[in-house]
């Protein structure tokens, strides 16, 4: 670097950042970014390189490849994210089964890819093969009685807890990011929250090892919810391969909402609903050009994971169906019923849920993370096993309650009382009498569904992957099955009465209880999460019912207005606000009449604010300052005396200024003067040479006066995405609004506790 020659000006003094140094403009962790000067950079960085394509050929090219690079970025974390959705799938599926037994020829195949090669397989056994045997059946060569019985329970219990033990012994030493559902945190990122480590290729590896464990296991958990913390995760290593994206914070987030869209594609086999979950749900700023990169990104996710055809059935999702009656207007209301089902058990589940996470906070039980996942996998496999409907594997238990009752079907649900004369097609099945196994059925239907609600509250949050959307869609869809059998046999046996005289007549095929699972699914999911065009969309994307969605959006919409009357929060926000992550909610209201001079610091009886003067100030005045204080940025003022406004300097750019002046250019002492201005200060003789960090400072940072309302302050911070606002009075710096401040005044008004804010 060049020295200054002459203290007063005469001389050619350098900017020294005149030429970028490493780090500037990143942030540390647990910090928010600055949307507006992240925008601000890739608006330059984009100008910079669409003005130099004009001068070569080879400018040209490298023009295109960065235009391009935001595609091929969606097209890696397609393809990646269908594979791992695949992989996780069939893994899944074998080692669900390794519970109960093994494939005798391959003992990686699951129980039914055993059975699809056996030439010995019957259609009214289909479920038997030689080719696959029981645990009992191989150790004791008995496959009934007692003993096999105990047997099987035993190793059945046995091999979850050797998962469950596995999955959070994995996670407690390698990567403690990797539990949970993920999509508190992924919300938190979109916004603008930094959090280290959390979409690293460690917590990817053993999010996907795991999350195969406790889902093998028989936990009251899904995998659909990780699937977008491994998705985001996907995104976050490609674009860490692109400068475009791995420079500027505000550009990953677009190509980590886009992945978002894409863990929900595999997750249900639902692009468009992918999209619209990114949208609705996970998002915080969602410009038109991700709009079309997230559909690009799900529909490569989607078209990768039908390519690996984990399921076997040329589908997307496990629990695909087709109806074949048309819904009528009187089922409404059984509908709109199992939507306030739906909006209460969010609500319980919401409360509980938390109410438990919370005590596992602030008790000792929290320093017993894996204590507590063998005891909750130990109960729930104890209890589990003797129900055939808690036995299976969730999304297998959602396929059967979904399906429709055709003369194939061999399930307990489709054991009606059949006429003899019945001649119609197979499809079209009048509804009939409910046998004996039906009632059977509805008895472990009742206990599975009360099951399932109570331990669900105590699972989901464990140190382990754990996602929500199956364990909700599950205990809707039981709710839904019995709601729909009932309605069912109501109909035949009543079908004079005057509510079922002009649609059910005698050998008519007119409710169909999967409907009503499918309906109460989407209502419990909605009840918990809050969604509702999303929802509406995967739900008829996982089950090819495009005809049913006026059922579904009355579900849907009933779920939200009862869940909303006890609280506006979704599970995931009230997730987010029990970490006291700093997260600002749009889909909050604030309508308190206070002002900017209510909320601002410095406060009556406090020390005033800290601040850099434009040229009075030396490197050690600058370094004491750092040091004395924890804050993330300093405004600049004229002088103490006249505190007008300059601009903002971030504290973390100012360190790696100072330390690097230090290296690179000759002469900059403690005593050295830190200037702002384009032009040095006068200074005597002999005095060091002034070091000028203008480049440094934000000349237009964003300022409200002291008497504009905080609904306004509020909403700018939603909006622009701020890290701090200054407040000024004709120009004068009077204070500083901190998003953490924004956030705590919020919670203040709603008469909670402001310090759960945790984090910068």
């Amino acid at each position: 670097m060049v020295n200054a020659g002459d203290m007063n000006g005469s001389g050619n003094l350098m900017d020294f950042l005149d030429e970028p140094f490493p780090d500037v403009g990143t942030y540390e962790d647990f910090h928010t970014i600055d949307w507006l000067r992240e925008k601000s950079r890739d608006t330059d960085r984009h100008r910079k390189i669409t003005s130099k394509s004009k001068e070569s050929i080879w400018e040209f090219i490298k023009s295109l490849l960065d235009a391009w690079s935001g595609w091929v970025v969606m097209l890696l974390i397609g393809l990646l994210a269908g594979t791992l959705a695949g992989v996780i799938d069939l893994a899944v599926d074998w080692m669900t089964d390794l519970k109960e037994g093994v494939c005798l020829f391959a003992f990686w195949y699951s129980h039914e890819q055993c059975c699809w090669t056996s030439n010995e397989t019957t259609f009214d056994d289909r479920d038997k093969c030689p080719r696959w045997q029981k645990w009992s059946e191989l150790l004791v060569s008995q496959s009934e009685g007692a003993s096999a019985y105990i047997l099987n329970y035993f190793l059945y219990i046995m091999w979850a807890l050797c998962f469950a033990f596995l999955a959070v012994s994995l996670v407690r030493v390698f990567a403690p990011y990797a539990c949970g559902s993920g999509i508190p945190e992924i919300k938190t990122i979109l916004s603008g929250f930094i959090i280290r480590g959390y979409l690293g290729k460690w917590t990817l590896l053993i999010k996907t090892v795991t999350l195969v464990l406790v889902v093998s296991s028989g936990l009251s958990l899904g995998k659909e919810g990780p699937l977008v913390h491994v998705a985001c995760c996907c995104g976050n290593f490609f674009s860490s391969l692109f400068s475009k994206y791995s420079k500027n914070e505000g550009k990953r987030r677009e190509v980590l909402s886009a992945a978002a869209a894409a863990g929900v594609s595999v997750a249900f086999g639902a692009p468009i609903g992918g999209v619209l979950f990114s949208l609705e749900e996970v998002s915080y700023y969602f410009p038109l050009k991700t709009l079309w990169r997230s559909f690009f990104a799900a529909l490569v996710a989607a078209f990768t994971l039908r390519s690996i055809n984990p399921f076997g059935n040329s589908r997307l999702v496990l629990f695909y169906v087709e109806y074949h009656t048309p819904w009528y207007m009187a089922e409404l209301f059984p509908f709109i019923l199992l939507g306030v089902f739906g909006g209460l058990w969010g609500t319980l589940f919401i409360r509980c849920n938390i109410a438990w996470c919370r005590r596992r906070k602030t008790t000792r039980l929290g320093k017993y993370p894996v204590l507590e996942v063998i005891v909750i996998t130990a109960i729930t496999a104890v209890i589990a096993y003797p129900n055939p409907y808690t036995r299976r594997s969730t999304s297998e238990l959602i396929s059967e309650l979904f399906n429709d009752c055709g003369a194939l079907e061999s399930s307990q649900l489709c054991d009606y009382i059949n006429d003899p004369n019945m001649t119609r097609p197979v499809d079209d099945i009048p509804d009939r009498p409910a046998g004996p196994g039906v009632y059977t059925a509805m008895w472990q239907l009742a206990l599975a569904l009360v099951f399932k609600i109570v331990i669900t509250i105590f699972t989901f949050g464990m140190k382990i992957p754990s996602g929500l959307f199956i364990p909700s869609m599950a205990v809707g869809a039981m709710a839904g099955r019995m709601v729909g059998i009932g309605v069912e046999q109501l109909a035949y046996h009543h079908h004079d009465w005057i509510i079922f005289r002009n649609w059910c007549r005698p050998g008519a095929d007119c409710v169909t209880p999967g409907l009503y699972a499918m309906v109460g699914a989407a209502a419990c999911l909605g009840g918990v999460t809050r969604m509702t065009v999303s929802l509406v969309v995967i739900m008829f994307e996982l089950t090819g019912g495009l005809e049913y969605i006026v059922p579904l959006m009355a579900a849907a919409v009933t779920s939200k207005w009862v869940a909303d009357a006890f609280g506006k929060e979704g599970i995931y926000e009230a997730h987010i606000h029990l970490n006291g992550y700093p997260f600002l909610d749009v889909k909050d209201e604030f309508t308190h009449r206070t002002l900017a001079t209510d909320v601002m610091r410095p406060r009556r009886g406090e020390a005033p604010l800290s601040v850099l003067t434009q040229d009075s100030m030396t490197v050690e005045d600058v370094e004491t300052l750092i040091k004395e204080t924890d804050y993330n940025g300093f405004p600049v003022v004229v002088s103490k005396d006249s505190e007008r406004l300059i601009g903002f300097a971030q504290r973390r750019e100012l360190i790696l200024a100072i330390k690097n002046a230090r290296q690179r250019q000759d002469g900059v002492v403690s005593n050295s003067i830190v200037y702002f201005t384009e032009d040095p200060p006068e200074l005597p003789p002999n005095s060091p040479h002034p070091l000028k960090l203008r480049r440094i400072l934000n000349l237009s940072p964003f300022t409200v006066t002291d008497h504009t309302p905080m609904e306004t302050v509020v909403d700018i911070f939603r909006k622009l995405g701020l890290r701090q606002c200054l407040v000024t009075r004709s120009g004068r710096l009077l204070g500083i609004i901190t998003k953490k401040d924004v956030l705590r005044h919020m919670a203040q008004m709603a008469n909670q506790d402001p310090e759960s804010i945790m984090f910068n």
